[in-house]
């Protein structure tokens, strides 16, 4: 999906949630889209300031019979609504009032009020070795006025999707860099007055003090606009002080619900299929498996809003809550001060949950409390830091110890890893022979439609719209469904637990491993084989 079909996509949710909003205030809902651009503006009823203050628009001059009709939204005080209509209905005038949502409401405001102010130019992402664009923007983050700066920053990362702002203190400048498809950019070095200005408001709006001596977490929303359509972006900030200065991290968290789908992923129908079956059941556990920053949480909601529905209570525990969704409910675990998974798990199974979600096991109680939960009548969903789906085993049996309860609560485990995904300018390439000696020794005894012995792989082409020649990552997934086999390694039943064995025996099964999935892409085209190695 391309960046004009995601905004299409938001617009939608945006109009849609609009709509039955109408309904609920019990006004017309108006859908502006075919219009707004160029629809004659109404300049003579209402001043600009009222508009913004009240959030409501004229759309059209009454003449005789026909009405007034202004455009409001959400947020316009119904008390304005109610003042109105007795105003004009004194002067024997009719009026009307139709719902548009906020981004309709932004595009005629732009129209009626066109901001006055210097536009800077786009940030650009500098190659290793290349100080022209570092200096150039550099020099573009100086003029950019003191007030405008953060908000700057951060709309520029969000239009580059990028993942991370990191904020560096060197000895004699700081560094800013941005993770753009997994990969550190360096984009700018900033003065320290910047620096200073920067990190104030970031302190004021996260919640965090620039004066602590210990690290600190902090959380905080902007609304960006782009091309007629406003998302919210979630910032989590995580602050640590260092030699030089206080260093910040700002995780962005680009959230848009209708993105969280299972179907967006790029799994194959039959891994869909493995995935649909075992979260149709009403009790088990379920792990996602993989480092920091592998997709995990997004691949977790999106299972999550696959079941979401009014007939099932879903609950999550946090650490901390990335993405919020209608429908369930969210509750933030302060593990650094003092909370923790387990006591929240065993509380909040008092409610009575169809789901939970545990936003990681980390110990041996929350291990423990999530498997006797999986087993009375909950499906638990949560993450687990290891490198595949068969040394999670490894690695919660030694946590746990050998386990027979938990051998009939898991049911799936996946291991993930994000890729950058090619740009549609890649170059194609011959495999040599060491190359093409690896991928049949790879893909061995897996099922595939490729000429091994003429094999195509493809490259990264850079471009003026993808300069390094990707656009985006993708998902590679590794699945195994706990079979009877895979169970007698937890029991306890075959001698030899370790890493090894037990995806050898997972793969007699069926199970194509990280690398086997991700020589796939590369294949496909989806990736290059350096990629691939890199990240798996």
């Amino acid at each position: 999906m391309n960046e004009e079909e995601v905004q299409r996509k938001r617009r939608q949710n945006e109009e849609d949630a609009t709509s039955r909003r109408a309904g609920i205030l019990g006004l017309a809902y108006l859908d502006t889209r075919d219009f707004e651009n160029d629809f004659p503006l109404v300049r003579d009823v209402l001043g600009v300031e009222q508009m913004h203050r009240d959030y409501i628009i004229p759309l059209q001059k009454g003449v005789e019979a026909v009405p007034y009709q202004f455009m409001v939204t959400s947020q316009t005080p119904k008390s304005v609504i109610d003042r109105l209509s007795r105003e004009y209905s004194d002067q024997g005038l009719k009026i009307e009032f139709y719902l548009i949502s906020n981004s309709a409401y932004q595009v005629f405001m732009l129209r009626h009020d066109p901001p006055q102010e210097v536009h800077y130019d786009d940030i650009k992402i500098a190659a290793e070795g290349d100080s022209t664009t570092l200096q150039s923007v550099s020099q573009t983050l100086d003029q950019v006025s003191t007030e405008k700066v953060f908000d700057y920053l951060l709309d520029q990362a969000d239009k580059l999707g990028a993942s991370d702002i990191h904020i560096e203190n060197l000895r004699h400048t700081i560094r800013i860099r941005m993770r753009v498809d997994g990969i550190l950019h360096p984009v700018a070095e900033i003065s320290r007055d910047k620096y200073r200005i920067f990190m104030g408001e970031l302190s004021s709006r996260a919640n965090i003090s620039t004066a602590s001596t210990r690290p600190q977490s902090g959380h905080m929303q902007k609304d960006v606009t782009r091309d007629g359509s406003t998302h919210l972006l979630n910032i989590r900030v995580e602050m640590v002080p260092t030699m030089y200065g206080q260093d910040a991290v700002l995780r962005l968290f680009n959230f848009d619900e209708s993105l969280l789908n299972l179907d967006l992923l790029g799994i194959t129908e039959d891994e869909r299929a493995q995935i649909n079956d075992v979260i149709s059941h009403p009790r088990g556990l379920v792990l996602m498996v993989g480092p920091t920053g592998s997709g995990k949480s997004t691949t977790l909601y999106s299972i999550l809003n696959a079941l979401n529905s009014t007939e099932r209570k879903i609950i999550t525990l946090e650490d901390p809550i990335e993405y919020g969704i209608g429908g369930i409910s969210q509750i933030p675990i302060q593990t650094t001060q003092g909370g923790s998974f387990a006591d929240g798990l065993r509380s909040v199974l008092r409610l009575d949950p169809d789901v939970v979600m545990v936003g990681e096991i980390r110990d041996n109680d929350t291990a423990r409390t999530a498997i006797q939960a999986s087993i009375t009548g909950h499906l638990v969903l949560s993450s687990f830091h290891a490198n595949s789906t068969a040394a999670a085993f490894s690695r919660m049996i030694d946590m746990i110890g050998v386990n027979p309860i938990f051998s009939s609560s898991i049911r799936l485990l996946i291991a993930q890893r994000l890729v950058r995904k090619l740009a549609d300018n890649k170059e194609a390439y011959q495999a040599d022979a060491a190359t093409t000696d690896y991928i049949k020794r790879v893909l061995d005894g897996v099922p595939h439609d490729y000429n091994l012995d003429n094999i195509t792989l493809y490259k990264e082409k850079a471009s003026e719209e993808h300069p390094f020649g990707f656009n985006g990552r993708t998902a590679i997934m590794e699945q195994m469904v706990v079979n009877e086999e895979i169970q007698k390694y937890i029991r306890g039943d075959v001698r030899e637990t370790n890493t090894e064995a037990i995806e050898e025996t997972a793969r007699k099964h069926g199970l194509l491993t990280l690398e086997q999935k991700g020589v796939l892409a590369a294949l496909r085209g989806d990736t290059t084989l350096d990629e691939v190695s890199r990240v798996i």
